[in-house]
């Protein structure tokens, strides 16, 4: 199979490696070629060294040269930058209209990037950076022109560094604000308990392993238990005990609400960028 990468990323670039690394160790196989581009040369060394060790790596000129190479290509620039990378491309897939186009430029609508590229076959996504590390989490909605088959390969392929949740296109930024901007809140979450350990007494390095450990120990007991989360910290709560009176801090200094006003803003900014 042939992929194309216009923009190369440090997205595009785990994309591409758990693509590579995946298809290379599974059984029955297809061996997996990527065509890239982008204006920056440091990217495009990266993306050889990191990726070129799993598979072949084509560098071409243009972004318009990546399509008649690729049966799927993936648009993975910032979304200011959009109109300036899909420019040129508009003659190559009028004359390869089977080729499939997989956005993961946020806030970029189906029709926008339809129009600007000239491209019916659209996949749009919003992954997460832990897709760097294959443990990513990604939203995604395709058009009507894309087949069950077609989406399906699409899916795979994100498949390979993380899970995969199909939404609707009117869902998509709400995916953007929650998941695809969350890391930053939880990244300050650990941060802040971090420096709450700290004022306490605890030494720097203690208090940043147990925060990290804690965050990640609760995230997975929810996974493996399958409980409801209100369950879990009811289990963690007892009655006069030192975590209700750190949940009653919490929401006195309003973290409920903060948490649900960050997605909901992160969310109403993705809408905003794709008009």
């Amino acid at each position: 199979m042939n992929i194309g990468f216009i923009g190369a990323g440090q997205m595009a670039q785990a994309l591409a490696a758990g693509i590579a690394e995946k298809s290379k160790t599974a059984e029955n196989s297809t061996a997996v070629e990527f065509w890239i581009s982008d204006p920056s040369s440091n990217a495009r060394d990266s993306f050889r060294q990191r990726v070129g060790e799993f598979a072949v790596v084509h560098v071409v000129n243009t972004n318009a040269d990546v399509i008649p190479n690729s049966q799927i290509v993936f648009l993975a620039v910032k979304p200011q930058f959009v109109s300036v990378a899909l420019e040129n491309v508009l003659a190559t897939t009028r004359i390869l209209p089977k080729t499939i186009l997989v956005s993961i430029v946020a806030g970029m609508t189906i029709d926008k990037l339809s129009r600007l590229s000239g491209c019916k076959r659209i996949v749009r996504v919003m992954p997460n950076t832990p897709c760097l590390i294959g443990s990513g989490t990604s939203g995604v909605v395709a058009s009507p022109e894309v087949n069950d088959q077609e989406l399906d390969e699409v899916l795979q392929l994100l498949k390979s560094v993380g899970t995969v949740n199909q939404v609707s296109e009117a869902q998509i930024d709400a995916v953007t604000g929650l998941s695809g901007s969350g890391p930053a809140y939880v990244f300050t979450f650990i941060e802040a308990l971090c420096d709450g350990g700290v004022l306490n007494g605890l030494p720097r390095d203690i208090a940043s392993a147990l925060a990290l450990e804690t965050v990640l120990g609760a995230a997975e007991l929810v996974r493996q238990t399958g409980e409801p989360t209100a369950l879990l910290r009811d289990r963690v709560t007892s009655p006069g005990g030192t975590t209700i009176a750190g949940l009653k801090a919490l929401e006195a200094k309003g973290f409920r609400d903060a948490v649900i006003s960050a997605v909901t803003a992160a969310t109403e900014r993705s809408r905003e960028l794709g008009s």
